[in-house]
């Protein structure tokens, strides 16, 4: 089952608060980020003439270049980025029009990205106005470093860190139990199996992982946030879909290690392991 990309589409008199189901997450049961990843940043999508449509999370990667997902990007004019650990005070981030710590930047979508079918080649970049310097950025992949994990299945206890803004909570409308915050917050995460939850027969280009209460996981408003390797800053995967409302059970990640996704991100001038140091002075 397909969402909407309307988890992170909302309208701008909620102030992009509200969140339907989607093929989005934001952490949920996770733990403030604590300033880990201030790499990692939340963004909004605008319209032609301005208007903001929906909201991502995402990860610098060199100064100037915000990894995220295809679906976060495709059909928007711009896009308006933040990297404060915590936007709930409009009134000082400008959230979601824009402010004094908030950068511009055009976005960019793979250019085999179908939104009928998003899973396949959901990622995007956002070629920022001007370069934002920090003292580490996000690192993605060598290519394949997925594939031995479906090989043997069952043997490999790498654990992951999803990063992200949005829902701690989803629950129907009307409950009173949603709980949202927007601040920046992290979670575990573990490998269930490899893509298939769309029908795609193993495409190659996607990887379930777990989400519950006990490890935390994603949930509507979160798409495009990176999926770290555990204790390092290696982006293996962007956050792509969840499976229902209530961002329960599994959520998807989109993965960035295939060669056809590399290939393009080297186009943007951004290659496997390659860590960006902020030039002296």
């Amino acid at each position: 089952m397909r969402f909407t990309r309307a988890a992170v589409a909302l309208t701008a008199a909620l102030g992009l608060a509200a969140v339907s189901a989607s093929p989005a997450a934001a952490i949920r049961y996770g733990e403030p980020d604590n300033e880990e990843h201030p790499y990692v940043g939340i963004m909004v999508a605008d319209d032609a003439d301005g208007t903001p449509m929906w909201r991502c999370s995402g990860t610098l990667i060199s100064p100037t270049i915000f990894l995220t997902a295809g679906h976060c990007t495709f059909d928007a004019a711009n896009v308006t980025i933040w990297f404060d650990e915590d936007v709930n005070d409009r009134e000082a981030s400008g959230y979601p029009l824009g402010g004094e710590t908030s950068v511009e930047g055009t976005p960019y979508t793979h250019p085999a990205y179908d939104d009928a079918a998003f899973y396949l080649n959901d990622l995007g970049v956002v070629v920022l106005d001007e370069p934002v310097y920090m003292d580490s950025y996000g690192v993605i992949p060598e290519e394949g470093y997925f594939d031995d994990f479906f090989v043997k299945r069952g043997q490999n206890k790498q654990l992951f860190t999803a990063v992200g803004y949005g829902l701690q909570r989803s629950m129907p409308a009307g409950a009173g139990l949603t709980e949202r915050s927007l601040e920046r917050r992290q979670a575990t995460l573990k490998i269930i199996n490899q893509d298939a939850a769309f029908g795609e027969k193993k495409a190659g280009n996607s990887v379930l992982f777990t989400n519950n209460a006990a490890t935390g996981g994603t949930c509507s408003g979160d798409s495009g946030g990176p999926i770290f390797v555990e204790g390092s800053n290696v982006v293996a995967a962007v956050t792509s879909y969840g499976l229902n409302a209530i961002c329960a059970g599994t959520g998807g990640g989109y993965r960035v290690d295939t060669a056809d996704d590399l290939a393009w991100l080297a186009t943007f001038g951004i290659f496997p392991g390659e860590n960006w140091e902020t030039p002296e002075g």
